[in-house]
């Protein structure tokens, strides 16, 4: 046992089951007189033990220390905070790239002539397979099977460099496919709640980051988390702390509780649409009260999974008895359950506290009864409609402009579109359709089976349900609302009612735990009438892996250019991140999504017209078959069985034979095939030396593109499918790879060649230097004066490279917004832009911005690309910028436009910490961290 170290004599002991256990105390701070800890929000109070316990006068210092232990509700916000994690969760989506650079690093390392294993992660490190599933096959018992078989085709070689992973890092593990979403697997398995230093016989708080944004959700389990990019997460790993400004935290007041017949689904859309206007963004959010109290772990968890949609880093809940409930319930060992307790009330940390126990730097306040049932979208997940109105809803979005957020339809288009309305009928279907396919796609060059029927195209009409999903780990982890999809179906079954016969249905849990509950509880046969089979167990849908439509219908919903809808249980409904060529997305309830797969379309007053009629000809209404709370409960005894987590989380591998099946590729370093088209080895670190470079002004940089408000990092790195039209579909065909396997933008970020060329290319966005324009086009000139050329923004930037000619991109408000895609950055960084200027930035893309070395200014409020007339016919420079620079210091952009004339418009820096400025000068995180290795060792 070594001798650790004991800042302001806080080591003290806890006992647990029966014996003496060390911890970092904080109520022994509080004592030792460094501030009033106990009045300290929960969670800034475990990010202070972080501190308190990793404190070596280097890393973590004691006046850090006494920074946070002061931290005041109102103060300005000054200083950084170095948060050192427990662990470290990944997708394979994010994960397989972060890996990829950890392996570039080794090579990086072994040609500097040193050991390659010194990268090597310093915590543990889980990578849950989750974001590689298609929805390729559905509405058929063997859709599951068979889509499992499609992903392992698919993804074999990024599976095997996985398992080269595996082997090479010794604190690297994966959870195979098929298990279930990083997050769910994550509440239900990974997490512990109290970690141990088992050297000294040190207990700790369970900390992490993950390289998702929804993270967050393990925020429900009282702890602390949040999402990250992968850069961020790898200097993590191989032990930087992950430094933030220190946040306020903003407190939520809960009373109250849910109305019959309202989900945690409708309370979490309700929080984000309140949160978002409350402008949380970049702050810590509390939920404390006797609301919160009355919570069960599994509505906390829906709640927290959609922080990054409210804006906040996290959405957190204290820990109290609900916490160790849910451990009981999910078969955690019951020493480790009452450890947990005594740890956390040692702590002073045991219980949710009320009204006036915490400094709060913003109070706000939510009555669980005022949350009524309600639906998001269509392109937001902010934008809450209550369920009724979504009908009047649709028709003002419909004809809305699309600069404001619409889709530019004509009043007399929904006009026309409203006869084609009517109330199905189950016996004849809509309008001569024939029965629900079984078959809901298939994946291109995959043969045809003449039994499978086609669904009539003829009946779709704008607000047409195309694609209805029961998905994702925000709705998927809680039995409640997935119960009550079951027993809606139950009824819907009973009555004799039918899908739309061009709805792809399809039902993909967080975990297995869902399959097994719901087949015990015998809801699982009415799902399956309805086409709600299993798919498959990952994301899905709500990544985009909705996998392709009937060609009937996509060909008639582009050939009339519908609005046609989807209806997800997700937490994402941004412009062509669920299907390309559907444009209205609507988050939902699990039950909702099943209600209005029935009725076949979004443009119906639920709480007033009725879904459907049955095989009687009376009409069905949605009050039919909705469940009860106590239908809900009866069925909840039956949920969770602690034995059936323990059976379904354990030899991973043995459940898996087709993981096991997959080669592993054996050796410290990782030997590159230049023809892989998956994995090749990025240029982060081509030319590394270990001397760090200059700030310097920035000169002559061109715009490559001019964007609006809420360009996501979907925009910006699309994950969904690649285009044959596109620089990433061109550069696979002429790798000699076909069509139907070019796979998806998420499953290639291993490769940096296709990654930069998607780096824009989604198809929904739009540069305003062509007008608005859709599509990932900008406007190349070689000089300001010579005639622009409309050309692909990856091409554009090639051009420009070779001159040696800086890029600027210009963007409104909330830039970033979405996704922890850290490849959003890298192909910035790749694509040769230097500078991104926005109204506003989301925090982790900013974050992630910095450390991939590109500089992030903001404009001063009220200035925008539009009150500055900014067409990118323009030259930029930014003045100011040396290695003298401050965080947040004012810089000076000046605009030299075509004709000449001059304009200087003050922007702030977004470098926002001191780390960042020494991330900057090294021209990104990953050079830094590397440097520092190196220079260790």
């Amino acid at each position: 046992m070594t001798t650790p170290a004991n800042p302001f004599d806080t080591l003290q002991t806890f006992a647990a089951n029966g014996a003496s256990h060390r911890f970092y105390s904080l109520p022994a701070l509080e004592a030792a007189g460094a501030g009033r800890i106990s009045r300290l929000p929960v969670s800034i109070r475990l990010v202070l033990e972080s501190l308190l316990r990793n404190c070596d006068g280097k890393r973590v210092t004691e006046q850090a220390i006494r920074e946070l232990a002061g931290w005041g509700a109102k103060a300005p916000r000054t200083e950084e905070i170095p948060f050192v994690v427990a662990r470290i969760v990944l997708q394979d989506f994010t994960g397989v790239p972060l890996l990829v650079d950890l392996a570039a690093m080794r090579a990086a390392v072994a040609r500097l002539g040193k050991d390659p294993k010194i990268i090597e992660p310093l915590v543990p490190v889980d990578l849950v397979v989750d974001h590689s599933v298609q929805v390729d096959y559905a509405g058929t018992p063997e859709a599951y099977a068979r889509n499992l078989d499609m992903e392992f085709k698919r993804n074999r070689e990024r599976y095997q460099f996985l398992k080269w992973g595996m082997q090479a890092f010794d604190t690297f593990k994966v959870v195979p496919p098929g298990i279930g979403i990083v997050h769910q697997v994550n509440l239900e398995y990974l997490a512990k709640g109290v970690l141990a230093d088992s050297a000294n016989d040190i207990y700790y708080p369970d900390t992490l980051v993950g390289t998702d944004s929804h993270t967050t959700m393990i925020n429900g389990l009282g702890i602390v988390g949040w999402g990250v990019g992968g850069i961020e997460a790898e200097a993590g790993m191989l032990g930087q702390p992950v430094y933030f400004l220190t946040p306020d935290v903003v407190g939520v007041h809960l009373t109250g509780a849910l109305r019959e017949g309202v989900t945690a689904t409708d309370l979490a859309l309700t929080i984000t649409q309140m949160l978002r206007k409350a402008k949380v963004v970049g702050k810590f959010v509390e939920f404390y009260g006797p609301g919160a109290a009355a919570l069960p772990v599994v509505d906390r968890a829906t709640i927290a999974n959609m922080a990054p949609e409210y804006g906040a880093t996290m959405g957190f809940f204290p820990i109290d008895a609900e916490c160790a409930n849910y451990l009981r319930a999910t078969g955690r060992d019951e020493k480790q359950i009452a450890l947990y307790e005594a740890y956390y009330r040692a702590q002073n940390l045991w219980g949710i506290p009320q009204r006036g126990d915490i400094d709060y730097s913003t109070d706000l306040e939510l009555d669980l009864a005022s949350v009524v049932p309600s639906v998001a979208g269509p392109k937001r997940p902010q934008d809450r409609i209550e369920l009724p109105k979504l009908k009047e809803e649709f028709a003002a979005v419909f004809s809305k402009p699309v600069a404001e957020g619409g889709f530019g339809k004509s009043a007399e288009e929904l006009k026309e579109n409203e006869k084609n309305t009517g109330v199905r009928s189950q016996e004849s279907g809509v309008g001569g359709a024939l029965p629900r396919q079984t078959d809901s796609a298939k994946p291109e060059g995959s043969s045809p089976d003449s039994s499978l029927l086609t669904p009539d195209s003829s009946s779709l009409r704008h607000g047409s349900v195309l694609i209805a999903a029961i998905t994702s780990c925000t709705n998927t982890s809680n039995p409640s609302v997935m119960l009550a999809a079951g027993l809606l179906a139950k009824k819907a079954v009973e009555r004799g009612l039918k899908p739309h016969p061009a709805v792809k249905a399809s039902l993909a849990p967080g975990s297995r735990v869902v399959s097994d509950y719901l087949a015990k509880a015998g809801l699982q046969t009415y799902l399956d009438q309805l086409g709600f089979d299993l798919v498959g167990y990952g994301c899905t849908t709500c990544i985009g892996n909705s996998g392709p439509l009937d060609a009937h219908i996509e060909d008639a919903v582009v050939k009339n250019d519908l609005v046609a809808a989807s209806v997800l249980s997700g937490n994402r409904n941004f412009e062509a991140r669920v299907h390309q060529n559907i444009k209205a997305n609507f988050l939902m309830s699990p039950p909702l999504v099943v209600a209005f797969a029935l009725a076949g379309r979004v443009d119906i007053d639920m709480s007033g017209e009725p879904i459907a009629t049955d095989a009687d000809g009376k009409p069905v209404y949605l009050r039919d078959l909705w469940p009860t709370l106590q239908e809900i409960r009866d069925q909840m005894q039956t949920a969770l069985k602690p034995e059936v987590f323990r059976n379904l989380y354990t030899d991973f591998a043995a459940q898996n034979p087709k993981w096991n099946e997959i080669p592993a590729t054996a050796g410290d370093a990782y030997t590159f095939d230049e023809s892989s088209t998956y994995i090749q080895e990025p240029p982060f670190f081509a030319g590394f030396s270990l001397t760090p470079g200059t700030i310097a002004e920035i000169h002559g940089a061109r715009p490559l593109g001019i964007f609006g408000d809420s360009v996501t990092t979907d925009h910006i790195s699309p994950a969904g499918a690649i285009k044959k039209t596109s620089p990433a579909g061109k550069y696979l065909l002429d790798h000699g790879v076909a069509w139907e396997d070019f796979n998806s933008y998420g499953s290639r970020r291993g490769n940096d060649r296709i990654m930069t060329r998607g780096t824009f290319a989604n198809v929904r966005i739009k540069n305003l230097m062509l007008g608005g324009e859709e599509g990932g086009n900008t406007l190349y000139s070689k000089t300001p004066a010579s005639a622009p050329e409309k050309m692909s923004i990856h091409d554009a930037a090639m051009k420009y490279a070779a001159d040696k000619t800086p890029l600027i991109v210009i963007a409104g408000q909330e830039y970033g917004t979405g996704s922890s895609r850290d490849w959003a950055a890298k192909g910035t960084n790749l694509l040769g832009v230097k500078v991104v200027v926005a109204q506003s930035f989301e925090r982790i893309h900013r974050s992630n911005l910095v450390g991939m070395g590109v500089l992030p200014l903001q404009f001063k409020e009220g200035v925008t690309a539009q009150t500055l007339k900014l067409d990118g016919t323009e030259t930029y420079d930014v003045l100011g910028l040396d290695g003298g620079i401050k965080p947040q210091q004012d810089l000076t952009l000046r605009i030299t436009r075509k004709d000449g004339a001059v304009e200087n418009v003050p922007v702030r820096c977004r470098i926002d910490t001191p780390i960042e400025i020494e991330y900057y000068q090294h021209g990104g995180i990953l050079p830094y961290v590397l440097r520092q290795i190196v220079g260790q060792n």
